[in-house]
């Protein structure tokens, strides 16, 4: 059983432009959904699979051109908005910027929430995270009401039973089409690469001018191939100092390189696509501007768990406290964020076009993305995520817009 949208809701189309007006207070349908069908990364795979010819897959993402052979490098953490403001530092990828999507000069969205579970397995499924069941940092598992962590896979729950689809490098491999992921090899094994990445070969290399060579050398061995590569550590500068930091331009310059030397091995025939699973905003070290869940009563009140993470968080009220937690949460944080219900957020299409019934009861009682520079940290129950610099999670265009970036051979 699925759970979709009212036919007559009207998504619009997510651009820089829907972020103009900041209604007050902030009402559901303000919030600028993803563009899941036309422009999200679940899209990605989906519009190249269709272009080598696998049964079954739509090109939703309608600006790209097919290619014989075709590799999507995702660059965890690098959003639209981050990348623009950086041309010194990447001066490749800023050359690329006319050719992304298609040509357009456009981005696309990652999906709601802006994160790297989220992000990686609607990449991986060309689903949306209402379908692939993976809608945020944590949510609750209904079956033992505990949070499950989708990122690190806390506690073990069966990767099969909680995300049940082939990936599209699987249905690729059926096809025909060779299918290869080349990451760190601390990946190989991972209960979100099986779910998310899995299908063909995986090759394990340490270091990133190595993960270029070896996604180069796949691209060419098979008339038809489809290869993705990953660099994780532009997020974890996020994180740690801030996009706004020496070392984060680091590591930004140093991955500038590596797109440019993976783009001069390009076999014949072959596409590359250069794109990111969300952007990330500095939140200053205040109580303006982080709000502590722990400390604070009026939110405490009635929540049984709190998932998600301090930019988009699930709320899980106590039997009968829903209504309740819901009007505080609106009245506190209500123009700060966008406070919905499960079923408003589910109306509002923030996680996709309908969601699976296994999905349902993973999504918080209310849910809350934040439209601000806020943060709504947990300082005791999640003492290492409250003390991060750089942070992302919501629908604000810089954590959900990413660049599509475009070389050709």
């Amino acid at each position: 059983m699925a759970h979709p949208p009212p036919a007559a809701h009207d998504r619009g189309h997510l651009t820089s432009g829907m972020w103009d007006t900041h209604p007050e207070p902030l009402a559901v349908g303000s919030a600028p959904v993803p563009a899941y069908g036309t422009g999200s990364l679940a899209d990605l795979l989906p519009t190249l699979a269709a272009g080598l010819g696998v049964p079954g897959m739509t090109a939703g993402i309608g600006e790209l051109t097919p290619a014989d052979r075709t590799c999507v490098f995702l660059i965890d953490g690098l959003g639209w908005e981050q990348l623009k403001a950086h041309p010194e530092e990447a001066p490749f990828m800023t050359s690329l910027l006319p050719a992304s999507r298609g040509g357009t000069g456009r981005p696309i969205t990652a999906g709601y929430p802006a994160t790297t579970a989220t992000s990686l397995a609607s990449v991986g499924t060309g689903l949306p995270p209402g379908a692939h069941g993976l809608p945020g940092y944590t949510v609750r598992d209904p079956d033992t009401g505990e949070l499950m962590n989708q990122l690190r896979w806390q506690p073990w729950t069966p990767p099969g039973a909680w995300q049940p689809y082939p990936t599209v490098f699987e249905l690729a491999h059926r096809a025909g089409v060779h299918a290869a992921q080349v990451s760190s090899p601390t990946f190989a094994n991972t209960p979100l690469t099986k779910v998310a990445l899995s299908g063909g070969t995986f090759q394990g290399r340490l270091s990133g001018e190595d993960r270029m060579d070896a996604a180069a050398e796949q691209l060419a061995a098979a008339d038809r191939s489809l290869v993705y590569t990953y660099y994780a550590e532009v997020d974890g500068a996020g994180h740690r100092f801030g996009v706004d930091s020496d070392t984060w331009r680091g590591q930004l310059m140093y991955v500038d390189r590596l797109v440019q030397r993976l783009a001069e091995q390009l076999p014949p025939r072959s596409a590359l696509y250069v794109t990111a699973d969300h952007g990330m905003v500095d939140i200053p070290f205040d109580e303006t501007h982080r709000i502590d869940f722990d400390e604070d009563w009026e939110l405490k009140a009635g929540v049984a768990l709190l998932g998600g993470e301090g930019r988009a968080r699930h709320v899980y009220a106590v039997p009968g406290a829903a209504g309740d937690v819901l009007a505080c949460w609106r009245e506190v944080l209500g123009e700060q964020f966008w406070v919905a219900s499960r079923d408003e957020a589910i109306a509002a299409g923030w996680f996709g076009p309908e969601i699976d019934e296994r999905v349902y009861h993973r999504l918080g009682d209310v849910i809350a993305a934040a439209r601000d520079d806020v943060l709504l940290i947990a300082s005791e129950r999640e003492p290492r995520e409250s003390a991060m610099v750089g942070n992302h999670g919501s629908m604000t265009p810089a954590e959900q817009l990413v660049p599509l970036l475009e070389v050709r051979s």
